[in-house]
């Protein structure tokens, strides 16, 4: 799986710039879980009938598989809210901010 972005620092040491970088970088990480789950859904479910004769995973090896997605794909979730709190945050003290 690609990288992914450590969590994001206090909103005050990172620009709203460099947040929405970080943002976009949080939402493409998040596509490759995607990407994944979608992998082992055509495995659990094959389009045709011929196609589940290539593959013959056990139902424990699938279920955990899908578990390390689901949880990877919570872990990125929560990295990628957590760096728009952090973007909210740095917006709002630059709109409060005296001009």
């Amino acid at each position: 799986m690609a990288h992914v972005p450590p969590s994001p620092a206090p909103f005050d040491t990172h620009s709203a710039a460099s947040l929405a970088l970080q943002v976009s970088d949080n939402i493409d990480s998040l596509h490759d879980v995607r990407l994944a789950y979608a992998c082992i859904e055509q495995l659990v479910v094959p389009q045709h009938a011929s196609d589940s004769e290539d593959a013959h995973p056990i139902r424990t090896e699938l279920s955990a598989l899908m578990r390390l997605v689901n949880e990877e794909l919570q872990r990125r979730i929560e990295t990628a809210e957590a760096t728009m709190q952090s973007l909210r945050l740095a917006v709002d003290k630059v709109s409060a901010a005296p001009c």
